[in-house]
């Protein structure tokens, strides 16, 4: 039997049994004690008096507990799952190994229902992260990013936070609700709407206020942890300086009005609090604020209604935060297109990587330590945010735009648009890339990265 048929037969006998999954690797001595724990089960949201969400979460809350870890200091997790269904918790971002990172696709064990994982690892790199459910949802809209399996993590710099901020503000963007719609021309596709959405714990202008006073310098870590949506925030009458992209520091901070996060994105920005009042900090789009998207900052002795204005719509430059220079020539070179597969009269449409559908599409084979670059182009359907598992990569082309020194691990790649990204294959092991809205993923928009 090969190691990747014998980690998911492994997976699937123990979550037969309802016992806990004990891999060679993975799980220590049950009688030791975790460094933190995570429990699968019922959770409800209160988005407002009278709305509540009940769903799957993390220990019984939306977000799940904050992780706080140290850069290079081992740690152990035990995973409980009191749901009935098998679970995976994906640790995004991080450079673990397949075992640890919970993808199917690479042969991570499943944590099996009533049952238990201990997973252990040494958090790297430092910086925002987060961690999420990985279980493929297909039509079920209660399972996968849909649910409100998800949570932030984060790993402190072995060198100490530089801590240049007053106040520290950890948000999570989600759209709650989802349905099933088909969309007529021009793309004859399925896709989901909802009808509410979140920025934290409660719909806008319900909970409490991020309370601030003048002067102040608030650090925002911030994530779109939605199934499906990006997203794009403002705050009225202030701006946002951007000093990290999914949790790694940019080359050259800069200062923007409106930031976007597509799907599992993070951005890391400081705003100096120098406009006293009430504010809504919230989507650009109305109808997403409406529906709740966004949060009250009210500064120290300011009453009041929440104000809201427009801001300037200038388009999301990556290269904004990177260097002119380009990235140096890789060893090896991917071209890899997306499309949408025809409307076949039922939820969802398939996706094709260099038209083939997952399982069928051809893993990319790279030899360790060598640099590659993946060329990315999307159709005229729709605009994907592209996730490399266990590895960050160099944006080295954003449409026609050369930079070279910002490292992320989602890039979005517009509609009839292009991207290109550089990574070193410093992990061996295989590797899920895929686009991580959840019915793009469940539908075949996915392929592996393979050490040869």
């Amino acid at each position: 039997m090969k190691r990747r048929d014998f980690l998911f037969a492994a997976g699937a006998i123990a979550a037969q049994a309802g016992r806990d999954v004990v891999m060679p690797g993975i799980v220590e001595a049950a009688s030791s004690k975790a460094d933190h724990t995570i429990r699968i089960g019922p959770a409800s949201v209160e988005l407002a008096p009278g709305k509540i969400i009940h769903t799957t979460g993390y220990n019984g809350t939306v977000p799940g507990p904050l992780l706080r870890m140290k850069e290079g200091k081992p740690v152990t997790v035990d995973i409980f799952n009191d749901s009935d269904h098998p679970e995976l918790v994906h640790w995004h971002g991080l450079f673990v190994s397949t075992k640890t990172d919970g993808a199917e696709e690479e042969g991570s064990p499943l944590v099996p229902p009533h049952g238990h994982l201990r997973v252990s690892f040494t958090p790297k790199p430092s910086g925002t992260r987060w961690y999420h459910t990985h279980a493929m949802a297909m039509d079920d809209l209660t399972k996968g990013a849909y649910s409100g399996q998800f949570g932030f993590l984060y790993v402190e710099p072995k060198s100490g936070d530089p801590g240049n901020y007053d106040q520290e503000v950890f948000l999570a963007s989600r759209h709650w609700e989802p349905k099933i719609i088909h969309r007529g021309d021009p793309n004859n596709d399925w896709a989901l709407d909802y009808a509410s959405a979140s920025l934290g714990e409660r719909s806008l202008g319900h909970g409490e206020p991020i309370r601030v006073r003048q002067g102040q310098r608030v650090l925002f870590r911030l994530l779109n942890a939605d199934a499906t949506r990006d997203i794009n925030l403002a705050l009225p009458g202030h701006q946002f300086k951007v000093i990290a992209l999914d949790g790694n520091p940019v080359p050259k901070p800069a200062t923007v009005d409106v930031l976007q996060l597509v799907v599992a994105e993070r951005v890391d920005a400081v705003v100096e609090m120098n406009q006293p009042g009430v504010w809504i900090l919230g989507a650009t789009n109305d109808t997403d604020r409406n529906r709740g998207l966004g949060m009250v900052i009210e500064y120290e002795g300011q009453k009041g209604e929440p104000q809201w204005k427009t801001p300037p719509n200038i388009p999301w430059d990556y290269t904004l935060f990177g260097n002119e220079a380009g990235a140096p020539e890789p060893d090896g070179r991917f071209e890899l297109s997306f499309h949408m597969l025809p409307d076949e009269g039922k939820p969802f449409n398939r996706w094709a990587v260099n038209d083939k559908v997952y399982p069928n599409t051809d893993p990319l084979m790279v030899k360790t330590g060598k640099r590659y670059r993946l060329s990315f182009r999307s159709g005229h359907e729709d605009g994907h945010p592209v996730h490399l598992h266990r590895h960050s990569f160099e944006l080295t082309k954003i449409g026609t735009k050369s930079t070279s020194g910002i490292f992320k691990d989602v890039v979005r790649v517009p509609r009839d648009g292009a991207a290109e990204v550089d990574f070193v294959a410093d992990n061996p092991g295989l590797s899920l890339l895929h686009c991580h809205m959840q019915q793009h993923m469940d539908y075949g928009f996915k392929t592996l990265v393979k050490y040869v």
